[in-house]
């Protein structure tokens, strides 16, 4: 190998670790934005009229956009269906364990929204705002048709952080 070469060779050895130290940086910064992400994480829908555990959602991030998916049933044996019954479209007679109820949903500052969310109970998706409260441990959920100012609010549990 002549000294052109071993040059070259050398360059190419540089390009590559730069480029590595470069995905390794960016894979780093990305981990850590979804770490420090108070939204993203296992959380727990209780019965407003009973209080009783209901269904575990993780909320994850999609690209620019949050959504959340059943992830576990706490109806018990003796709940009403595990199945959207009264969902229209291709929800109808769907499994609710798996099933998507959030999504679209962005961060606007201290609040994220502009998504929809599905109850399961009466089939309904409505527009959605969430916003966390007690240092995240619990989400104020808003679901409305139009306004905010015409809507109900569900409280749900911060039962982990994000998924490992």
């Amino acid at each position: 190998m002549n000294a052109r070469e071993g040059n070259s060779h050398a360059a190419v050895r540089r390009l590559c670790v730069c480029c590595a130290l470069v995905m390794l940086l960016a894979a780093s910064g990305a981990a850590s934005a979804t770490a420090s992400d108070p939204l993203i994480g296992l959380w727990m829908i209780r019965d407003e009229r009973t209080g009783e555990p209901r269904a575990l959602v993780r909320i994850a991030e999609r690209g620019d956009e949050y959504q959340g998916i059943i992830e576990k049933g706490l109806r018990g044996p003796n709940a009403e269906s595990h199945y959207c019954d009264k969902c229209e479209g291709e929800r109808r007679g769907r499994p609710l364990l798996g099933m998507t109820i959030l999504s679209g949903v962005k961060k606007r500052g201290e609040v994220y929204g502009g998504g929809e969310i599905l109850d399961p109970d009466s089939g309904k998706v409505y527009d959605c705002r969430l916003t966390l409260q007690k240092g995240g441990k619990q989400l104020q959920v808003r679901g409305f048709i139009g306004t905010p100012l015409l809507g109900e609010t569900r409280t749900w549990y911060r039962v982990d952080q994000a998924a490992p």
